[in-house]
């Protein structure tokens, strides 16, 4: 900018005394300087339901929802909301069913939740390692102790067949022993050899009736310790 500048200027005039004296003057003449000063910052006014997204922006890019977004939607355009996946309606107030279509990949069961979905199975599956797949459950191994169904029934007619042999054992050592009813309290106890040998084979015929009765109490005892799986 231009302004007025003083300029002192020496000479020389007569003093008292006729004596020459060195004086000044003031002289003026236009000169230029550099001036700073801070200019209005421009501004502009927005459409309605736009604004800026700070106050030193120019563009007013910055949509205005007068009902507020749910659900973590976004203001996209006026009165608009960009919604999230799960999410629908003008200000994302709609649950999207997901199992409502095909999309949802679940093998068997889709349960729709609120914004999203997760897949089940029916009885006697389980969900594979993809959440989605299911796959059958495997069986618990039965107890290897009468796991047949017929085994319980196999030892009874087993028992039933030891207790025919030692029925049918008794009634031969009574026929056996019949002869010795009456003889034994009067004869002499080196009587013939005929009647010893006799007497002995009896006796071993009581071994062997002992050895199986032994055996049929066993299986008494197995089958009473024996609890058969009650099917459904």
């Amino acid at each position: 900018e231009s302004h007025v500048q003083p300029v002192y200027q020496p000479y020389l005039t007569t003093c008292q005394g006729h004596r020459l004296c060195s004086t000044y003057r003031t002289i003026y003449r236009v000169a230029y300087r550099r001036a700073y000063r801070q200019l209005p910052q421009p501004t502009a006014s927005c459409c309605p339901c736009w604004s800026r997204a700070n106050s030193h922006a120019l563009s007013c890019n910055t949509a205005l929802c007068w009902v507020p977004c749910q659900n973590g939607g976004g203001c996209a355009f006026p009165g608009r909301c960009a919604c999230p996946p799960g999410w629908t309606g003008r200000v994302c107030q709609t649950d999207v069913d997901e199992c409502a279509g095909q999309s949802h990949g679940c093998g068997q069961r889709c349960i729709n939740t609120a914004g999203s979905y997760h897949c089940a199975c029916r009885d006697g599956f389980s969900l594979a390692a993809d959440n989605k797949a299911c796959q059958p459950l495997v069986p618990a191994p039965e107890p290897e102790s009468f796991s047949q169904a017929g085994a319980p029934s196999e030892m009874k007619e087993e028992m039933k067949d030891l207790k025919s042999r030692v029925e049918a054992l008794e009634q031969k050592l009574q026929l056996v022993l019949a002869p010795f009813h009456n003889l034994m309290p009067y004869a002499p106890e080196d009587a013939g050899a005929d009647p010893i040998s006799r007497l002995s084979h009896s006796l071993q015929q009581l071994d062997r009736i002992d050895s199986l009765s032994e055996q049929i109490s066993f299986l008494e005892e197995r089958l009473e310790t024996c609890k058969c799986p009650e099917k459904a």
